[in-house]
């Protein structure tokens, strides 16, 4: 009976610690998913309709009451999102505030040098303090201009830092879509 009841509780702190390695990676994606809605808004991508799994999964796995009270901090974290949503539907009264794929671009511009994406989000905090920048949401902004040719990405051992394009003219992914009959060549 002993040994049962020492396996119990063994199985029992096991399994909380999974619960709570599980719940720390759900938030983490949340926080992904957050961020990467931020960058889709900031690069003006019109968003499929994606429902996050915490909306739609959450009944089918109850969390323990203890976990639950320290949610409280995952919501926060979600709050900037909704921030820049409600400014946007708001209507063009705060179109004066430039977004962050603008404040980036500027910046690259101004530069002679390459810059990482922890220089950028440095200098951007510095000059819009009432702004809150992290750097993962402006690595993740470059790495979206690059995509899109707006930016360059150079490496330098395992640093990764990023420029202005070389020609500021049209990208060829531009000409691509104007002119779908040269690409073919």
């Amino acid at each position: 009976m002993t040994g049962d009841l020492e396996r119990n509780v063994k199985e029992q702190e096991r399994i909380g610690a999974e619960i709570t390695a599980l719940q720390e990676q759900l938030a983490a994606l949340r926080q992904d998913h957050t961020v990467l809605m931020s960058v889709q808004q900031a690069l003006g991508i019109t968003p499929a309709p994606v429902k996050p799994a915490d909306e739609t999964e959450s009944a089918a796995l109850p969390s323990p009451r203890k976990a639950a009270a320290a949610e409280p901090g995952r919501r926060t974290a979600r709050k900037p999102a909704a921030k820049k949503s409600a400014g946007k539907a708001s209507g063009t009264a705060k179109t004066a505030r430039p977004t962050l794929v603008e404040l980036i671009r500027g910046h690259l511009a101004e530069q002679r040098e390459p810059r990482s994406a922890a220089e950028i989000s440095a200098a951007l905090g510095q000059a819009h303090p009432e702004r809150d920048i992290k750097t993962k949401v402006v690595r993740v902004t470059l790495e979206g201009l690059v995509a899109k040719s707006q930016a360059q990405r150079t490496k330098q051992g395992a640093s990764v830092y990023y420029t202005a394009p070389a020609t500021p003219g049209p990208t060829a992914a531009a000409q691509a879509e104007t002119h779908p009959e040269d690409t073919d060549r």
